[in-house]
């Protein structure tokens, strides 16, 4: 199976590669010179919302100068992919990774903007949801109605044997209003994990499938211009029984495997993990 999945993982970095768009191919062979530019001291974040700095991504890109004027160099846009509808925990219970939140543009204008960053030496960072998808994610709504393939995207119990094994030792992040860390699914008659909110279905990772997947969603962005991937929730990626499900060896294995890769077919873009937790625990 690892051969089998090295093999798949080639064959995607060689088929990135070539299809790179050419001033992002330059923009990598500079970022192979300088692989530390984001530890600079000269490099100036600043953290918005698209919508509440300038209305959508259009507006962003008109209000370029003013940033530049500041001397900033990294833009962190917070999530502006495409939520659920209704509730979404802040816009990080994604229903589409290959899409823009439409209240903010088109994919296609997030690689105009990041265009116009680069033009000005700017860079563009967001943020991608690795820990889980919405349940109207595609990957979901196909788990749901009983494709095996996808049904394996997502962990998933017929009782309460194995979730009860699991939640001796798990914590609950939104205590108060979303307890417990499994949704009951009365449709499927199944327990799906829900770490954050019942909306939000933690991603299988021990699943090779998943790991491609979410690779080809992370080479895409990059394809757009992306400088930076902000990898929310990314210390619940693995679970293990008897533990808090956080900090788990095999996520420092799967996200120095995904800049591995990144380091051949995408080496300008970077990842930056989020923590989540007091620093002695990471």
């Amino acid at each position: 199976a690892a051969e089998v999945l090295a093999q798949s993982l080639q064959a995607m970095v060689t088929a990135h590669v070539v299809q790179r768009p050419d001033p992002l191919f330059v923009r990598d062979l500079a970022r192979e010179a300088n692989p530390g530019w984001f530890q600079s001291a000269d490099q100036v974040g600043y953290v918005a919302y698209a919508d509440l700095f300038a209305d959508n991504l259009v507006g962003v890109t008109t209000r370029l100068s003013y940033l530049d004027e500041l001397g900033v160099t990294y833009l962190h846009l917070m999530p502006l992919l495409k939520p659920r509808e209704g509730e979404n925990d802040g816009g990080y219970a994604v229903a589409a990774y290959d899409e823009v939140n439409p209240r903010l543009g088109t994919m296609a204008q997030l690689a105009t903007l990041a265009d116009a960053l680069h033009g000005r030496e700017m860079n563009l960072c967001i943020d991608l949801v690795l820990n889980h998808t919405a349940a109207e994610h595609p990957w979901a709504q196909q788990a749901r109605a009983g494709l095996r393939d996808f049904r394996d995207f997502y962990l998933f119990f017929p009782d309460r044997t194995m979730p009860d094994r699991y939640e001796h030792t798990l914590l609950e992040v939104f205590p108060t209003f979303a307890p417990g860390n499994f949704t009951w699914l009365p449709d499927i008659q199944r327990w799906v994990w829900t770490t954050f909110n019942e909306f939000q279905w933690d991603l299988n990772w021990a699943n090779p499938r998943v790991f491609e997947a979410m690779f080809e969603v992370m080479l895409h962005l990059s394809d757009q211009g992306v400088d930076m991937l902000r990898l929310d929730a990314a210390p619940f990626m693995w679970k293990r029984e008897g533990t808090i499900c956080q900090n788990e060896p095999e996520v420092h294995v799967l996200l120095t495997t995904l800049r591995a890769l990144f380091s051949v077919a995408a080496p300008s873009t970077a990842f930056k993990a989020e923590a989540i937790v007091a620093p002695e625990e990471l």
